[in-house]
């Protein structure tokens, strides 16, 4: 029985170690003379999901990784594709540049304790990332130079985009608003309480400490839900009840309403132009992508 226990054991500090070594070195993919490994997945998943998690928290994280997971060795790639086309070209990355991009992540956090722990949490040191974030600067500088360069969108194609899109771009209904900001619940109700009965702004302004704004909405822009909920409920010079966000209290009355307005060619076109700027890229990029593709060896093994 002690002679099982020392085998198992010996089996677990020796055997154990070079079987993950193994699954990490593992091949998943050839890209022309260069091998992709498990471990290279697994660092870029690592490297995109940092970048995320400076937008998104919690379950909406993860949701988009588990999305991204699906394409993501289609996407290492074309990725990898794209740094041999920059290094054939002999495209050069400053180092201050990377250098600078990795200061500019560290200021996200509070202490660089902070940084490192988080590359931790992902698997990675500060070298990995710096790779990761030359490499993309490689990546970048090479679809400039074979791609983005190269598409223009002229004026007459945003003028048949517009005559053939008018109801696309009409300006909505808008709202224009005089806020009240407070810093006290019990204040911002005596104030709202007194502006539905008429009393003057200016008298209450030397009566009360608040502060004073104006805001222009319309709805579905990106308002919070609680303002939004409550402006497009008000009627022209009514008051509301005070709405919190965060720390303070708002008050809104509503002074005037725009109604909806078809807008000129002149007011979208910059919309358009960069619509149709956005679309013959992705176009252009998914052509050289395949070309670039049909020049290339890839082999990938199944798992």
């Amino acid at each position: 029985m002690k002679r099982i226990t020392s085998l198992f054991i010996l089996f677990c500090l020796v055997v154990l170690p070079f079987v993950s070594l193994y699954a990490q070195d593992k091949m998943v993919a050839i890209v022309n003379n260069e091998i992709i490994t498990q471990k290279e997945l697994n660092d870029f998943l690592s490297f995109i999901r940092m970048q995320y998690s400076s937008q998104l928290k919690g379950k909406e994280l993860e949701e988009k990784m588990s999305s991204l997971k699906q394409d993501l060795l289609k996407r290492l790639i074309e990725d990898r594709i794209m740094l041999q086309a920059a290094k054939n070209e002999k495209i050069i990355i400053e180092p201050d540049r990377v250098k600078d991009k990795i200061n500019e992540i560290k200021k996200r956090y509070n202490l660089e304790s902070d940084f490192e722990k988080d590359l931790a949490k992902q698997g990675l040191v500060q070298a990995d990332l710096e790779n990761k974030i030359r490499e993309q600067m490689y990546t970048y500088a090479i679809i400039e130079q074979k791609v983005r360069s190269r598409v223009a969108v002229r004026p007459d194609e945003i003028t048949s985009f517009y005559n053939q899109n008018k109801r696309q771009f009409v300006k909505p209904e808008e709202r224009i608003l005089t806020v009240f900001i407070f810093q006290d619940e019990d204040l911002a109700k005596t104030v709202s309480y007194q502006l539905r009965l008429g009393t003057k702004i200016e008298d209450l302004a030397g009566k009360y400490p608040f502060a004073q704004d104006t805001l222009s909405a319309s709805q579905g822009q990106e308002l919070r839900s609680e303002i939004e909920n409550t402006v497009f409920k008000l009627g022209i010079s009514e008051v509301s009840s005070p709405v919190k966000v965060d720390k303070q209290y708002y008050i809104f009355r509503l002074d005037n309403i725009i109604g909806s307005q078809q807008m000129s060619l002149v007011q979208s076109q910059d919309k358009i132009q960069a619509f149709l700027f956005e679309k013959k890229l992705q176009e252009e990029m998914v052509k050289w992508l395949n070309e670039l593709k049909k020049q290339s060896y890839i082999k990938i093994f199944e798992n």
